[in-house]
């Protein structure tokens, strides 16, 4: 009996140890992954859309031959400031609502719907017109992302490179709490005809890679949404709050009028 008895608890066991060990935890990202075939990556190059800043150079082995190229440093320095050690900044393009950037010497070109590395190409050949071996850098300055919700740093993020993630986004941010939903992280896009558009990522399963918003564009707003335990708690509290300030007000007003009538008494 004992035996049987042992064999049956043993057989018990072995079940909730496989039942456990099948259950991923809600938390863990790519669940799939490891039966995931390979895909190929969507394209991460952003597209030049009017209100971008973009920071242009143009060197070659003759730098005097392509300073007539190159704006001049400004100086950020505020008026007032007498200690003047605020260091000279590059100038930068704005891309007007024509979608043109008025560059010196070349004059007015037209740049929207273009990828930096498109826009680098042409303005090496326009160059090589004058200047021989031009080498042109072309980056943004004013590429952010908005990352809001359920995170541990809610902030806006400085992209310093074209290929930048939402995993990128959700780790400079410090990544989800344990209150954030992993398998509904909403994406807002400003597209370049000025509409917007949206997509909501499952970052449990590693579809997520194949989506045209895996990548980041310029003020992309990547928003995670609280799980059903987080708005419970929320309600919660909020009720209680409540409750208590009714209850904070019922009894100084029973306070103040036992005061009168015991004043009255008297």
């Amino acid at each position: 009996m004992k035996v049987l008895r042992f064999c049956a608890i043993c057989a018990f066991a072995a079940v909730l140890a496989s039942c456990s060990s099948n259950k991923r935890s809600k938390f863990v990202y790519f669940q799939d992954i490891d039966n995931a075939p390979a895909v190929e990556l969507p394209n991460y190059e952003t597209r030049i859309k009017s209100g971008d800043e973009l920071v242009i150079t143009v060197n070659s082995t003759d730098p005097a031959a392509t300073a007539i190229y190159n704006v001049p440093l400004s100086n950020p320095a505020t008026e007032g400031d007498l200690a003047g050690t605020s260091q000279p900044r590059q100038q930068t393009y704005l891309v007007d609502k024509e979608g043109n950037i008025q560059f010196p010497v070349l004059g007015e070109i037209h740049v929207t719907g273009m990828t930096l590395g498109q826009l680098r190409k042409l303005l090496e050949e326009k160059i090589s017109a004058d200047v021989q071996d031009p080498l042109v850098k072309v980056g943004y300055d004013n590429f952010v992302v908005n990352v809001a919700g359920e995170v541990k740093n809610p902030r806006q993020i400085y992209v310093g490179s074209p290929r930048f993630s939402v995993l990128d986004a959700l780790s400079a941010t410090g990544d989800l709490t344990p209150y954030g939903r992993r398998d509904n992280i909403l994406v807002i896009r400003e597209e370049e005809d000025g509409t917007r558009s949206s997509a909501r990522l499952d970052l449990t399963k590693s579809e997520v890679f194949e989506s045209p918003y895996f990548y980041m564009r310029q003020n992309d707003y990547v928003y995670v949404e609280p799980t059903e335990v987080r708005e419970d708690n929320a309600e919660y509290n909020q009720n209680n709050a409540f409750k208590l300030s009714v209850i904070s007000t019922i009894t100084g007003s029973c306070s103040v009028v036992a005061s009168l009538l015991i004043a009255l008494l008297r």
